[in-house]
C-alpha cells in the first residue's frame, strides 16, 4: 500500500512508528509538566523575568533536569522515526541528524548544570550549547519541510510557521532585558515543543496507516 504520492506505507513498521510517536508526545509533556512543577516548588520564581535555566539549578534542579531528559528522549525518538520513515532526500537526512544532535545538546544542558547559578567550575560551555540549539531548531524543520510537504502538507505549513517564529524569537530572546527573558525563553520552548508534536502526529498517522495493511 502506498500513500498519496507513492510512498510505500506498508514497508514501514507500524508499532515502531507508534511507539516512537508516543515517546515524542511524552517528551513534550515531560517538558511542559516539569517546567510547571519546578515553577511551583522553586520559591520566588518569576516566570516572566526568571528563565527556565534558573529552575535547573539549586535544590530542586532534579525536576527540570528530568524534564529536559524527557524532552531529549522525544527529540531522539523523532530522529529514529524520521530515519525509519524516510520521506525525503538529503534535506530530510540533514534534518534527521539535526534532531539527533539536538537530543544530545539537550542532555548536555541538563547534565552540565552550568546555568542559572553562576557556576563557572571547569569548562563553561552553556552559551555554545544555546547557540547550537538556536541553529538546529531552525535547521531541522526547514530541512524536513519539503519531505513532510510531499506527504503531509499541513505538517509542512506548521513546521515552516514554527521555524519562522523561532527565527524571530531566538534573536529577541538574546536581546531581551532580564525583566522579560524568562517569558521569551518560554515562548521558544513552546515553539520547540510544537515542532516535536507536529512530527509525532505525522509519525503516529503513518504508523496507524501501516498497521491497517
Amino acid at each position: 500500500m502506498k500513500d498519496a504520492v507513492g510512498q510505500p506505507v506498508d514497508a514501514e513498521r507500524p508499532y515502531l512508528l507508534l511507539l516512537l510517536a508516543g515517546i515524542g508526545v511524552l517528551g513534550c509533556l515531560s517538558m511542559i509538566g516539569g517546567t510547571i512543577a519546578a515553577q511551583i516548588v522553586v520559591p520566588g520564581h518569576d516566570w516572566i523575568a526568571d528563565t527556565i535555566s534558573d529552575l535547573g539549578a539549586g535544590e530542586w534542579e532534579i525536576i527540570m533536569d528530568v524534564a529536559l531528559y524527557g524532552f531529549a528522549a522525544g527529540l531522539f525518538a523523532m530522529a529514529l522515526a524520521a530515519s525509519h520513515a524516510h520521506l525525503g532526500g538529503i534535506g530530510w537526512s540533514a534534518g534527521v541528524i539535526s534532531l539527533a544532535i539536538l537530543a544530545a545538546l539537550v542532555v548536555m544542558v541538563a547534565a552540565r548544570n552550568e546555568y542559572g547559578d553562576a557556576d563557572s567550575d571547569g569548562v563553561v560551555i552553556h552559551i555554545y550549547l544555546v547557540y547550537g540549539l538556536g541553529l538546529l531548531f531552525l535547521l531541522a524543520p526547514l530541512a524536513m519541510a519539503a519531505g513532510f510537504g510531499r506527504h503531509h502538507p499541513g505538517a509542512r505549513r506548521a513546521l515552516i510557521g514554527l521555524a519562522v517564529a523561532w527565527a524571530v524569537m531566538a534573536p529577541l530572546f538574546l536581546m531581551a532585558p532580564t525583566t522579560l527573558d524568562g517569558l521569551a525563553e518560554r515562548v521558544l520552548g513552546l515553539i520547540a515543543i510544537g515542532m516535536v508534536a507536529v512530527m509525532a502526529w505525522v509519525f503516529w498517522q503513518r504508523g496507524r496507516d501501516a498497521r491497517r495493511f
